[in-house]
């Protein structure tokens, strides 16, 4: 799967942009704030719909455009998706609401017909790299579950329609222990929440459980060669309800030991999950809150049995999250059939020479990547000859490469 061309209308920084898109490794050079990012950001949210930068849609839209009372950004994109090409469209539509009040809503458009998010999930795949995703490693759990959530949506349209399912009824589910707790009532009222959230919640467990077991085999390899074979890395996933039970009387497993819990099928995990509902239900009356279920899982990062979250060093956490960034590109091939676009930001900068080379070997076959960089020096002058080369200066965008005449 690779770009063909890209079109940018009043998207962040670009008031205009469009581009053809060459196969293979792109380099995006220039200084900071001058739109390398935002071009990244624009490709990423064509695979997920959501930005790694904004709190609200409005914020995409152009600062200059969004003056307007009626602003649009748009997103066009074509794209090679095996033997057949592709167009999809994004229209992000500020418009008055009312008196001195605007809304901001999204149309999305595949192949000329308009669609819903989930009828486009999957259909363009992207994995990225920014270096504000060590979070992913060392910030608080929620910051690993988007990442596992966005990864596994790309794959799978059941699941995000399962991830929104279990997020509307989880909320509802809790204002009905708030009110239980505050005013009592009959407890019986919660079945048909529970009834919500545990045939969610199980799929939900079930595809987690699946995808970070083989997202782990491939990382494992990747950073045994970005770490000349001097660290095994580990990826545990702690469901918040586990469906895997120790036998009776036997000792607790430590945290690094390695669980197979893609064995239980979707009826199994359900069963459980309601079990333990009905065990906590009168903890959670009280409390007013779901103590357990997918929105409470955890998943650690162990590298020869050191939790990188709470012991890793800054370069053993970097070089751990390139080393799932590369596998979840490989995985993506795995399950859909297609190679992702990835989209490296800023990678080689905290990087050794060795790593940095070990890093862009794993490129050649990869369909298309784009890298940023502020300084072309961090590159093998060789690397750099094989690839394209877009300079970005003052807002603007000019391309010089092998295939491209010297602007």
């Amino acid at each position: 799967m690779y770009l063909t061309h890209l079109s940018l209308t009043n998207f962040r920084n670009f008031s205009r942009l469009d581009i053809n898109v060459p196969r293979g490794t792109m380099l995006l050079v220039g200084d900071n704030a001058q739109g390398k990012t935002s071009l990244l950001e624009a490709i990423y949210y064509l695979s997920t719909f959501t930005s790694f930068h904004a709190s609200h849609q409005r914020e995409l839209i152009n600062f200059l455009a969004a003056r307007e009372s009626i602003a649009v950004a748009r997103i066009v994109a074509d794209y090679q998706r095996g033997d057949k090409s592709h167009r999809l469209e994004i229209r992000i539509i500020k418009e008055e609401n009312g008196v001195n009040n605007s809304r901001v809503r999204r149309e999305l458009l595949l192949d000329g017909v308009k669609r819903k998010i989930n009828e486009c999930l999957g259909h363009f795949n992207a994995v990225l790299f920014l270096p504000s995703m060590l979070s992913i490693i060392e910030g608080p759990p929620a910051e690993r579950r988007r990442y596992l959530n966005l990864a596994i949506s790309q794959t799978d349209a059941h699941y995000a329609a399962s991830i929104s399912a279990y997020d509307k009824a989880l909320g509802q589910r809790n204002a009905l222990l708030k009110l239980l707790g505050e005013r009592g009532g009959d407890p019986e009222q919660l079945m048909y929440w529970d009834e919500q959230i545990i045939q969610t919640g199980a799929y939900i467990i079930a595809m987690r459980a699946q995808a970070l077991r083989e997202i782990e085999d491939l990382a494992a390899l990747v950073h045994s060669k970005l770490t000349r074979e001097t660290e095994r890395l580990r990826l545990i996933y702690r469901p918040s309800y586990d469906p895997y039970s120790p036998p009776a009387n036997q000792i607790a497993l430590p945290l690094d030991a390695p669980i197979d819990r893609t064995g239980f099928d979707k009826e199994q995990i359900a069963s459980g999950f309601q079990e333990a509902l009905l065990t906590n239900r009168d903890e959670e009356i009280a409390r007013g809150v779901t103590t357990i279920g997918p929105h409470r899982d955890e998943i650690h990062f162990l590298a020869n049995g050191i939790d990188l979250g709470t012991y890793g060093s800054r370069g053993q956490i970097r070089t751990a999250l390139l080393a799932l960034k590369i596998a979840e590109v490989a995985w993506m091939k795995e399950v859909t059939g297609f190679w992702p676009v990835l989209l490296l930001d800023e990678v080689l900068a905290e990087l050794d020479p060795q790593r940095r080379e070990d890093l862009l070997n794993h490129l050649d076959e990869i369909e298309q990547a784009l890298l940023t960089t502020t300084d072309l020096d961090l590159f093998d002058p060789q690397f750099v000859e094989s690839a394209t080369t877009w300079y970005f200066a003052n807002g603007r965008l000019k391309a010089q490469g092998p295939d491209h005449p010297k602007a």
